[in-house]
């Protein structure tokens, strides 16, 4: 992961403790923002656009 990665609170996480970061790009990078350093997820922006539709959709 590089320092270049800008990271935003998600429009799905809500305000208490249930709170989920993005950077989005060519690559979309989604980690939890209690455990930062633990683990993130790398998915291709095609991929986020299909997760984003699909959670709208429902």
């Amino acid at each position: 992961m590089t320092s270049e990665i800008t990271w935003h609170k998600s429009s799905y996480s809500n305000a208490a403790e249930n709170c989920v970061e993005v950077a989005e790009g060519h690559t979309t990078h989604i980690r939890d923002t209690q455990h930062r350093a633990q683990a993130e997820l790398s998915i291709s922006s095609f991929e986020w656009t299909a997760l984003l539709y699909t959670l709208r959709a429902n």
